[in-house]
């Protein structure tokens, strides 16, 4: 789907672990104030492709566009600059700090970053646990911080990576109720998820990955008939 407004352009993306070619001319769009998936099954270049977006992958070439600027050629740091903030798979929690240390760790790099009391106010969980230790936190609650510490930033463009994997029912709840807030707040998210029923609560539009490219699109009021195709695609 060719979308004018896009902020995020993807093109052609290619990128490479060493020798080992992951990426292979990923192609795909993410409008201003979207939440879009991309849905594959594990290996498919789906963490790859928003490593790459951020500048974490050394050796990539092709198209990724935001807000009109090219960043592939471009350092993390001044990607993220830009106004794109990447959420980890592995949350990158630092255990030796507290969760208030955490939150404030990252630089702002924009205007328009939430204050922590509004921070707070999203995740009234995290201000209870305001000086506990990373350690002693849930998945849950290390997932809550991972996802806030990055809305303090002034990013405009988020990138989730599995914010729900591990993570109870009721969490996982709680985290697609965050995500439609902050796309009421105008945030644009990309979103990198297994639980496609998870993913139907919260996103505009789906990509399906497939070794490192996308194969199809699927808008998110026509994924209940659909849901036989894409079963076949994640082999669930």
């Amino acid at each position: 789907m060719h979308k004018p407004d896009a902020l995020l352009k993807v093109s052609g993306l290619e990128a490479w672990y060493g020798e080992s070619h992951i990426l292979h001319g990923m192609d795909f769009e993410v409008a201003a104030g979207e939440v879009v998936t991309l849905l594959g099954r594990n290996g498919a270049g789906k963490t790859t492709t928003m490593k790459s977006i951020m500048g974490m992958v050394a050796k990539r070439k092709g198209s990724a566009t935001f807000g009109g600027t090219e960043t592939v050629g471009l350092a993390s740091n001044r990607i993220a600059r830009l106004g794109i903030a990447l959420c980890p798979e592995e949350r990158g929690i630092f255990a030796s700090l507290n969760v208030r240390e955490n939150m404030v760790l990252p630089p702002v790099v924009q205007e328009g970053g939430m204050s922590l009391d509004e921070v707070y106010g999203l995740f009234p969980r995290l201000l209870e646990r305001a000086s506990s230790q990373g350690t002693k936190l849930s998945g849950g609650e290390q997932q809550m911080l991972a996802i806030a510490r990055i809305l303090r930033t002034g990013a405009k463009l988020l990138l989730l990576d599995e914010p729900t994997e591990g993570l109870a029912p009721v969490i996982v709840q709680h985290i697609g109720d965050i995500i439609r807030q902050l796309k009421s707040r105008g945030f644009t998210i990309l979103l990198v998820e297994q639980n496609f029923h998870f993913a139907a609560t919260v996103a505009d539009r789906h990509y399906v990955v497939e070794h490192g490219k996308v194969i199809d699109m699927i808008p998110n009021d026509q994924l209940s008939q659909s849901m036989d195709k894409l079963k076949g695609y994640l082999g669930v």
